[in-house]
């Protein structure tokens, strides 16, 4: 079963007088794999722009855009309509022998692969992360499948989604001591405290869908903007995603975008521009994810 999804991204940049604007980078195209298939997307921009396509060392897809006016607003529309294969249920899968309990035994090729996602990242000054992650598999609770869903129980149980405006990701140390963030920064601590724990983990950026935007019952944390998770690599299963935000794993809601070792590489949109720092004003984000309908095989259609 596939979904066919339709997803507008438009952010807009203010100003109080006309700035100049140097290059900008945008992660927006779902990334191509087994999971989807992308049939048509487009980039605008308010002002002129050169665009340029291409990819980065992980694979993911990149929009380059160089401007050549100034302007007093800057707006990019991005557009994407494609296939997202899943299952409507939290994904089930069988693990094999060696990743059933906490480190999983990755084989040396593995390893090597692994070793960006494996090693952690974040600094952890206090040991806070690290003590964290311990308690997750105290009293031989060891057992991986149900170490994860411990993490993903305790930020649905203690922890408090703050929606802020400052740009960035928090520090792991940090988004545990407040135990509050946003999608990002939950994805973050959660990526660091199981690479304490020898499972390699690395992010991802995307979005979300929510079907309640589409008159639906469901009402997801998050919807609205770029989202954040997490996929973990787990012998049997391979890159397994899991969202701490909505305690979803995998099934039609998540559509990878970028997968990145820290936050700081999948940025959805940056850049720069030259003028006086009184001139801006603000930005405003606005993403919608739309759920077209449901086919068997979109190669009949």
């Amino acid at each position: 079963m596939a979904v066919l999804f339709e997803i507008e991204h438009t952010t807009t940049y203010s100003y109080a007088k006309p700035v100049t604007f140097g290059k900008h980078r945008a992660m927006f195209l779902p990334r191509p794999a087994a999971l989807g298939r992308l049939v048509d997307w487009s980039a605008t921009t308010s002002s002129p722009s050169t665009v340029r396509w291409t990819t980065d060392t992980l694979g993911n897809n990149v929009t380059e855009m160089e401007f050549s006016e100034p302007a007093k607003e800057l707006t990019f529309s991005f557009k994407v309509r494609g296939f997202h294969f899943g299952s409507p249920e939290v994904e089930t899968f069988t693990l094999e022998p060696r990743a059933e309990t906490v480190p999983p035994q990755y084989t040396p090729d593995e390893w090597n692969d692994l070793l960006g996602y494996l090693r952690p990242h974040a600094e952890d000054p206090g040991g806070a992360v690290a003590a964290w992650a311990k308690s997750f598999v105290a009293d031989n609770r060891d057992r991986t499948t149900d170490v994860i869903q411990r993490m993903l129980d305790a930020f649905r149980d203690t922890f408090t989604y703050n929606a802020r405006e400052a740009e960035g990701t928090q520090s792991p140390p940090e988004t545990l001591r407040t135990k509050s963030g946003t999608c990002r920064d939950y994805a973050w601590l959660m990526i660091e405290t199981l690479r304490r724990l020898g499972v390699a983990a690395r992010f991802v950026s995307g979005y979300l869908y929510d079907a309640a935007l589409d008159k639906g019952a469901v009402g997801m944390v998050g919807s609205g903007a770029t989202h954040a998770w997490l996929a973990v690599y787990l012998p049997g299963a391979g890159w397994t995603h899991y969202d701490p935000t909505n305690r979803l794993s995998a099934g039609y809601d998540l559509i990878p975008v970028a997968i990145a070792r820290h936050p700081g590489q999948a940025v959805p949109l940056e850049g720069s521009w030259f003028g006086d720092a009184p001139d801006y004003l603000g930005m405003s984000v606005k993403v919608v994810v739309r759920k077209l309908g449901e086919i068997a095989d979109p190669s009949e259609k």
